[in-house]
């Protein structure tokens, strides 16, 4: 009796408590019990997935009008939504980038087309596998100086950036053009930022580089072009987009969406110059503060004083002028042995220009000037 007794009031103590908590606390729910934003299990469950995380991939250039599409597709890529990111690395010098891409600190690079055959006839697994432009140097002389022709430059001292650099090979084929010895002007290796100042020195009597540094001269007022390199050379190759042999075995697919960028990007450079070339003034305010540290009105100076001073259509590696560029180079020992087209160029990634996707998202100057890279 006493035993019933007891399991009769624990019961009912039992109930008692129950309902306290029932009548004094929140209703139970199954949110409540789970996280307010549980991660989906299954697509198509009816909630949103979280967003990928974008790969990043790093392209090397130089602050050069040759390497404009690198920072145009770089801003490109990483002001949209989808797709990798290509972010523009700057070097300083081509000595510099040769050596991060033999070490594999970056597998992609702009780079001036006779060093990437040289690295290529060496054994550095690379491939030039589209350009960046065509023209975009000039040969720049004192604002008082006589010179009129090519040959006036006998016996003269003239600036070139480097013995692996298509304005050398230049040089070479305009003195056997001209008739004139190998040694009839005094080629003096500089480097580009210095060239301007030499001349205002005349420590030199002319220059011969890519741009914006031969319009430094010209824009200060103390030098003048004497050539341009579309009037010596028609289409005129400085520099190249180069891979590693890797990347093209084992992602060809990066490779292809990357000469995509660069190709849709010389589209827009050039869609507009008929009718004001603003998107060349867009790009020269951009790619001037963001990416070149330079300032814009120089870029804007070389991109507009003519439009086609430097151009970024026909951008195809063809087999032609690059044999033209070996021939030269191996004549004048920067190669040792001629290689074959295929040796150091791909050309299976040049795209369909027509299915290209336009770039509609490079915002107007004085907004993206005010943004960060």
């Amino acid at each position: 009796m006493k035993l019933k007794i007891v399991l009769i009031g624990v019961a009912a103590f039992a109930l008692l408590a129950y309902a306290h908590y029932r009548f004094n606390s929140g209703p139970i729910s199954r949110g409540s019990l789970e996280p307010e934003n549980p991660p989906s299990t299954a697509a198509g469950a009816g909630q949103a997935e979280a967003p990928k995380e974008r790969e990043v991939f790093r392209v090397g250039f130089l602050p050069v009008t040759c390497h404009l599409t690198c920072p145009v597709t770089s801003w490109v890529t990483q002001h949209s939504s989808a797709g990798t990111k290509f972010q523009a690395e700057r070097f300083s010098d081509f000595p510099t980038m040769k050596e991060a891409l033999i070490a594999r600190k970056i597998d992609a690079t702009f780079m001036i087309v006779p060093l990437a055959m040289k690295l290529a006839a060496d054994g550095v697994p690379v491939k030039i596998v589209y350009l960046g432009h065509r023209d975009g140097s000039a040969l720049t002389v004192g604002i008082d100086s006589p010179f009129k022709e090519f040959k006036d430059l006998a016996g003269k001292r003239v600036a070139i950036p480097s013995r692996f650099s298509n304005q050398h090979l230049l040089m070479q084929r305009m003195l056997k053009q001209n008739g004139m010895a190998r040694d009839a002007i005094e080629l003096v290796e500089m480097a580009p930022p210095d060239m301007p100042g030499a001349l205002a020195a005349k420590a030199i009597d002319g220059y011969i580089v890519g741009e914006p540094h031969g319009a430094r001269a010209e824009m200060a007022g103390y030098g003048r072009v004497l050539f341009f390199m579309k009037d010596l050379w028609p289409d005129f190759i400085s520099c190249g987009l180069v891979v590693r042999q890797e990347l093209i075995n084992d992602r060809p697919e990066l490779v292809q969406e990357l000469v995509d960028g660069i190709a849709a990007s010389g589209l827009w450079l050039e869609d507009d110059i008929d009718d004001g070339a603003q998107h060349r003034k867009q790009a020269s305010e951009v790619v001037g503060k963001v990416f070149y540290n330079q300032d814009p009105k120089l870029l804007e100076w070389v991109l507009t004083r003519p439009t086609d001073r430097v151009r970024y259509d026909n951008l195809l590696p063809t087999r032609k002028n690059f044999d033209e560029i070996m021939d030269l180079a191996v004549e004048m020992n920067v190669i040792t042995k001629r290689m074959a087209f295929e040796e150091y160029c791909d050309a299976q990634f040049a795209p369909d220009l027509g299915a290209l996707p336009k770039i509609e998202n490079f915002p107007p100057p004085d907004v993206a000037a005010k943004s960060d890279k």
